[in-house]
């Protein structure tokens, strides 16, 4: 079984405490990411302004082999400034749980069906191959889960994301979930989960046994409060599990994770 993991170190992975990556490093990770094999690179968030925007312009530029992805929210905005910035693969995020809905949203359950599938069809209409987002699904009502990536698939999405946004699950739990859910969910599932319990690595490789074929993960598992899966363990413990690959070249990962963890130190204000 192949796994396709998707990195999104150059998004979720920047939102770690106090990180920025310059537009240098940024390109420089970003082929990186390319050598090493990875199926897909979440590079970021064109919304966030233009210097954001010239960053991932450069890694546009490049053409690399991987899908280049720009994470967007479920709005219209958000997805016109992705493809004025050049992309034609687009992520799209939103709230699943009733928790985020009523409190993070203030909305409903239909908004939020409506909203998805709206967004989803201003994307495609602008003819862009489109992986849709499920924030907070691992609080989510299963049912509602499967209802949106119902929506998505009929708007032409080729994936859904499972984010446990919160870091909340165990590996036993999300072996379960992701059993029932992968037999039902009518477009394949990707795993993105938080190390909160220090657990990420262990749930994305329960998730991969339970039947999920792609796996969000980031180099060094940097990401927001705990941090995200690590890229060099669920790659690690994926191949020595026999019948499953990944594509990843390992001799590729030390040069890569170097680069990170360069890109990661503090820098002194140049007046200190």
């Amino acid at each position: 079984m192949k796994v396709n993991i998707v990195d999104t170190t150059l998004r979720d992975g920047e939102q770690s405490a106090g990180l920025i990556f310059t537009a240098a490093e940024k390109l420089s990770i970003a082929k990186n990411l390319d050598k090493a094999g990875v199926f897909a690179i979440e590079a970021g968030i064109p919304a966030m302004g233009k210097d954001e925007q010239f960053a991932l312009a450069s890694i546009l530029s490049q053409k690399l082999t991987p899908q280049v992805i720009a994470w967007n929210r479920a709005n219209i905005n958000d997805i016109q400034t992705s493809v004025d910035c050049g992309f034609s693969c687009i992520h799209i995020s939103i709230p699943v749980s009733d928790l985020h809905i009523q409190y993070k949203l203030k909305k409903s359950r239909e908004w939020v069906l409506k909203q998805f599938g709206d967004s989803l069809a201003y994307a495609r209409s602008l003819g862009c191959r489109v992986f849709a987002g499920a924030e907070d699904a691992s609080r989510a009502d299963a049912q509602f889960f499967l209802q949106v990536a119902e929506i998505a698939a009929g708007m032409g999405a080729e994936r859904i994301r499972f984010a446990d946004t919160i870091g909340c699950l165990e590996p036993f739990k999300t072996y379960e979930m992701m059993q029932r859910l992968v037999k039902s969910c009518a477009l394949p599932i990707e795993i993105h989960v938080h190390n909160d319990f220090g657990l990420a690595t262990a749930n994305t490789v329960a998730a991969v046994q339970a039947g999920v074929t792609l796996a969000s993960v980031t180099v060094g598992g940097i990401g927001e409060r705990a941090g995200n899966a690590s890229l060099q363990e669920v790659v690690g413990v994926l191949a020595d599990m026999p019948g499953i690959y990944t594509g990843i070249n390992p001799a590729r990962l030390p040069e890569l994770a170097n680069i990170v963890s360069n890109a990661c130190k503090p820098r002194m204000s140049q007046a200190l």
